[in-house]
């Protein structure tokens, strides 16, 4: 029998109470500025007509770039650093489409989904290779200018994360209280992790997912499960549609786990040992994420496979 765990639906857990499932329907707004919007305002004698550089707000992406020195390289950063802050925005906006596919049994485009992230996972590492362009001495020539700045503060990367399934209270010692950042890194901790939609998926497979991994406080962090670990060798086994779907899950967590290490090796090639921008500890940090699997449950079982 399917069990019906779709969005907007809060399923019954063993102890007949109802679970918390609440997924973002949308990314986020910014009070300040929509973070994007469907709505197309209507042609009037008003408003001008839609242009290329109308669409795309060219005028404000072109002109959010403000180097604080007259150094070369500095426009390069800015520009790195803004576009994967734009990568991330899509990564989310992806990954909250594969939870809702995921919840609502739809595998052909809940694979369609991970084929795009995955994608996106390989430019944001082949965009390392451009920074890498950029010697030591050239980023010394305006690092003291970031001041306070660090890539430790990017919030989409902490939300991206805790989509992931992280959930870890010191992040939000980079974010002040209260600010948008932390709202919304706090809110994404809340909801269900990916792993935790693909549970339900798996359940509603009809694969028996144990009671207790399906009503789990999606607040604390995953914690490997041998009763888990049985089902995803069921999965396996049966060589189905929802294997391909772990499979790509695996593919995920392999991506994650070398943008992080390309990363880590990018920053070490250009400060060393040194403490990074901010006061963040910089390499020393990085290499403690390093092989930290997203899903441990999907890689502990290779070896039964």
């Amino acid at each position: 029998m399917r069990h019906d765990n779709g969005i907007g639906r809060d399923p019954v857990d063993h102890r007949g109470s109802r679970v918390a499932t609440a997924l973002p329907a949308r990314p986020r707004q910014s009070r300040s500025r929509p973070r994007h919007t469907g709505e197309v305002t209507a042609v009037t004698e008003h408003s001008p007509a839609l242009t290329y550089t109308s669409y795309l707000a060219l005028d404000d992406v072109l002109g959010a770039q403000h180097p604080r020195s007259d150094e070369h390289d500095e426009m390069l950063f800015i520009v790195i650093h803004q576009v994967y802050e734009l990568w991330f925005k899509q990564l989310l906006h992806e990954l909250a489409h594969l939870q809702r596919r995921l919840e609502d049994g739809d595998t052909p485009h809940a694979l369609t989904t991970l084929k795009r992230i995955l994608t996106i996972l390989k430019v944001a590492v082949a965009q390392i290779d451009v920074l890498e362009t950029m010697t030591p001495r050239q980023f010394l020539g305006f690092r003291s200018r970031l001041e306070a700045a660090s890539g430790f503060q990017s919030a989409q990367f902490r939300e991206l994360e805790a989509v992931l399934g992280r959930r870890d209270p010191r992040v939000f010692e980079h974010y002040d209280r209260p600010s948008d950042a932390r709202t919304g890194i706090a809110a994404a901790m809340a909801r269900p992790s990916l792993f935790d939609s693909f549970l339900r998926y798996l359940a509603a497979q009809g694969y028996g997912v144990p009671a207790g991994a399906l009503s789990r406080d999606v607040s604390r962090p995953l914690e490997p499960s041998a009763a888990v670990q049985r089902v995803l060798l069921a999965v396996y086994r049966d060589d189905g549609e929802p294997s391909q779907v772990a499979e790509r899950l695996v593919d995920l967590d392999e991506g994650m786990q070398e943008w992080r290490y390309r990363h880590v090796k990018m920053v070490e090639r250009t400060i060393g040992s040194k403490p990074g921008t901010g006061g963040s500890p910089g390499v020393s940090y990085l290499r403690t994420t390093l092989s930290k699997p997203v899903f441990p449950d999907l890689w502990a079982i290779r070896s039964e496979l």
